[in-house]
């Protein structure tokens, strides 16, 4: 069946173990709003679990995880770090999510609309 398709062509192996890992991380509510509020612009630990709701060490904990997945980077200032998204990827990637949450919430289920650059209504309370 699919091969009746002119331009079909799965995803190999490394991008689909990939994939799966950054959605495993993406899938703590924690660590999407520390990705989110790394959206908005560099921030520091403290900053972050003010903002997420979360102590510093749980945080720091997920900062390591989503770094070590290539989702965050580091900047190291003197003896801080401040931590930013790793690039416009991950922003996709998260609008992208949290559009698609934000419409299911409303029951908009069937409307086709374009993520990219949108905002999700709820992201921004």
């Amino acid at each position: 069946m699919h091969t009746s398709l002119p331009d079909f062509e799965m995803p190999n192996e490394e991008q689909v173990h990939l994939a799966a890992e950054s959605f495993r991380l993406l899938s703590d509510p924690t660590r999407i709003k520390i990705l989110w509020a790394l959206l908005q612009g560099e921030s520091s630990v403290a900053c972050l679990a003010e903002l997420a709701g979360a102590a510093p060490t749980a945080v720091s904990q997920h900062l390591a995880k989503l770094r070590l997945a290539g989702l965050v980077k580091g900047r190291r200032e003197g003896t801080f770090v401040y931590y930013s998204a790793a690039d416009e990827h991950v922003r996709r990637l998260l609008a992208e999510g949290l559009f698609h949450a934000d419409h299911i919430d409303r029951g908009d289920h069937d409307q086709d609309s374009s993520a990219a650059t949108a905002q999700p209504a709820r992201a921004a309370s």
